[in-house]
């Protein structure tokens, strides 16, 4: 495809799915049988997804806990009360917090990978939590014989595990979420959270080669949950410079949704770099009128007033289910959803000759 186009990561879970994970969560069915049911999550998704004509899928990220967390399972270091973020429907999400050290992974993402590819016949792509984002379990208080300088070291050191085990298992490019970045200002607009934030980020992406760098991207958005959002509220124009300063080549930014895009884009534009491909949200994930392929193509056209054609590709504007238990969409408007990308994108190209 002349324009590339990439999904961002998850989709919504079946109800069976979501009942056998609460099931095998209060221990009322067995391993094999949750494995059998993820095997069958993962297959349907894969082929859903290929049915959408999409030329790099995803596993849907049908068997994390959430986008999120995954790292954090089966950690003994952990208690539920840590840092809160509300979103503006009311409802509110809570981060667990470190309680001693040392601080590892519990899973990597790239474990993920297997099991889509048993299934794939298209390029698989892979979503991974920011280290920024993690930063946040490390609690107000120090923890005794635990510094949060060694908290970082370690952090760093498996977040770099997280990314090459997605390289080593196969995944075309992959993809760190930083919906934290918005908020980051939101909760403090001298913006100096947000510059802790890349700049732990790019420690992260120092441990990469330039050519692997061209294989990560980085995601923002003002949060997708339950069809509500975080920090829709923070103009765009206080983040993208900052943002543009992660050592990445690619860019997938939320768009479709936003109230002024033209700025936002006008922003973009202004800090590219020439190895930088911007991936541009043309998918409302949190309406759930399905977009026509003319309305994405007119997306695509505007950003291409300022991106060049050439640094220009889609996506949707976040995930479609971020947390296991988001239902509010179906699988059935995600996947037309996709479908409308992908053929947008396709009449965008022919119209600018491409």
């Amino acid at each position: 495809m002349p324009i590339p186009t990439e999904p961002f990561g998850s989709v919504p879970r079946s109800r069976e799915l979501q009942k056998g994970m609460s099931n095998f969560a209060e221990g009322s069915i067995s391993a094999e049988e949750m494995d059998r049911l993820f095997d069958e999550a993962v297959r349907d998704t894969v082929e859903q997804f290929e049915k959408t004509g999409s030329p790099v899928i995803t596993d849907g990220e049908q068997t994390k806990s959430s986008f999120v967390t995954y790292p954090l399972a089966n950690l003994d270091n952990l208690a539920a009360d840590g840092v809160v973020i509300p979103f503006v429907d009311g409802h509110s999400r809570q981060l667990p917090h470190l309680t001693k050290g040392p601080f590892r992974y519990g899973d990597y993402a790239g474990s993920y990978l297997l099991r889509a590819k048993k299934f794939a016949s298209k390029p698989v792509k892979q979503a991974i939590i920011s280290a920024s984002a993690l930063s946040l379990l490390y609690p107000a208080d120090d923890i005794e014989g635990y510094p949060r300088e060694q908290f970082l070291d370690d952090l760093v050191e498996h977040a770099v595990a997280d990314i090459r085990s997605c390289f080593d298992n196969g995944a075309e490019n992959v993809q760190i979420d930083f919906t934290e970045a918005r908020l980051a200002i939101k909760l403090d607009p001298s913006k100096g959270l947000l510059q802790q934030f890349i700049d732990l980020n790019n420690r992260v992406l120092s441990h990469f080669t330039p050519e692997e760098r061209q294989r990560i991207g980085v995601h923002t958005c003002p949060g997708g949950d339950h069809d509500s959002t975080h920090s829709a509220d923070v103009a765009y124009s206080e983040l993208i410079p900052l943002l543009m300063t992660l050592d990445v080549g690619n860019f997938y930014v939320q768009m479709a949704s936003e109230e002024r895009p033209e700025e936002a884009l006008q922003l973009i534009g202004e800090n590219i770099k020439p190895n930088h491909k911007i991936y541009v949200g043309v998918i409302d994930v949190n309406d759930e009128n399905v977009e026509s392929a003319e309305t994405v193509r007119d997306r695509v056209l505007t950003a291409a007033d300022f991106i060049p054609v050439g640094q220009l590709g889609t996506t949707d504007d976040c995930g479609f289910s971020p947390f296991s238990d988001d239902v509010v969409s179906s699988r059935e408007t995600a996947f037309a959803k996709i479908k409308a990308r992908v053929q947008g994108t396709e009449l965008a190209a022919a119209e600018l000759g491409v």
